[in-house]
């Protein structure tokens, strides 16, 4: 059963201008060294992390949080199956959240054109 669903855009241009302006700053901020590493080794590491930023705020959407409200950046974290298929891992507050809901499965879709990430998050009780 879905208790929680969330979507998000986000212009790639956006993020790489954050990562130029503020650096390792705006980095350690949103996103895990595990994170980083991923991103970082693509060729346009933007459109990664943009990715990434838009599956944290879809995934706090689908907790009914949002990010300011309690849950911060790094404690969703955008990790990959062993198939390659991209899902969320909760931590701290984010993962209280989710267990209060009864959130057994996540499932995260992730997209991009040249200018834009876009990323959907569906949470499931399971039976």
């Amino acid at each position: 059963m879905i208790v929680g669903s969330g979507i998000d855009l986000v212009e790639i241009a956006r993020i790489q201008q954050s990562v130029e302006r503020f650096g390792k700053r705006f980095l350690n901020r949103v996103y895990t060294p595990a994170e980083q590493a991923y991103c970082l080794r693509k060729r346009n590491a933007a459109e990664s992390l943009a990715a990434r930023f838009a599956a944290k705020e879809a995934g706090a959407k689908a907790l009914g949080t949002g990010i300011s409200r309690g849950v911060s950046w790094l404690e969703i974290e955008v990790v990959r199956e062993p198939s390659g298929r991209p899902t969320i891992r909760f931590h701290g507050r984010a993962a209280e959240i989710a267990e209060s809901m009864g959130v057994g499965h996540v499932a995260l879709s992730i997209t991009h054109t040249a200018a834009l990430s876009m990323a959907s998050v569906v949470v499931e009780k399971l039976p």
